[in-house]
């Protein structure tokens, strides 16, 4: 079994699992990961790093958040709880989501930085840089954290 391979693998054995359970809304969920997964890598042609499997993961988390709020605005109550129920699956296999004190400490940080290289606090148009600073401060720590979120922190930070 290959690094690249290993969220597959696992979420092939959950599958299985799921199914032996006769969890089907488990089951489906744990399907569409793995298809993901599989058309990420017939798109690439080569093996998945586990940062691309991860960023593949929040892609579908992306999709089930902006749908959930198109089934909530055409009142399908039902089609939103199904697609919550859904992230709910795929979170089980991200990384830990970083809080709002964890992130708001990274912002600071950055903006620290940021202010000791440049002799003053950036500015708010000078969001960008800082944003990258986190960014990359995020990962770093092996967490994930939404970008809205980190753009509203930052936002809150340099006003």
């Amino acid at each position: 079994m290959t690094e690249a391979a290993g969220l597959e693998v696992v979420v092939t054995q959950h599958m299985v699992a799921a199914m032996k359970a006769k969890d089907a809304d488990r089951t489906g969920t744990l399907r569409l990961i793995k298809t993901a997964l599989k058309n990420k890598l017939i798109e690439k042609r080569s093996a998945l790093t586990p940062a691309e499997e991860q960023q593949t993961l929040a892609t579908m988390v992306k999709q089930r958040r902006d749908s959930i709020e198109m089934f909530t605005k055409g009142n399908r109550p039902e089609l939103a709880a199904k697609e919550a129920a859904e992230i709910t699956v795929i979170e089980e296999y991200m990384p830990k989501s970083l809080d709002e004190a964890g992130l708001r400490a990274l912002v600071d940080q950055a903006i620290a930085e940021q202010t000791a290289e440049a002799g003053q606090k950036p500015t708010p148009k000078e969001m960008g840089l800082v944003m990258k600073r986190v960014q990359v401060k995020i990962q770093a720590t092996g967490a994930r954290a939404e970008g809205r979120v980190v753009s509203e922190i930052i936002k809150a930070a340099l006003a």
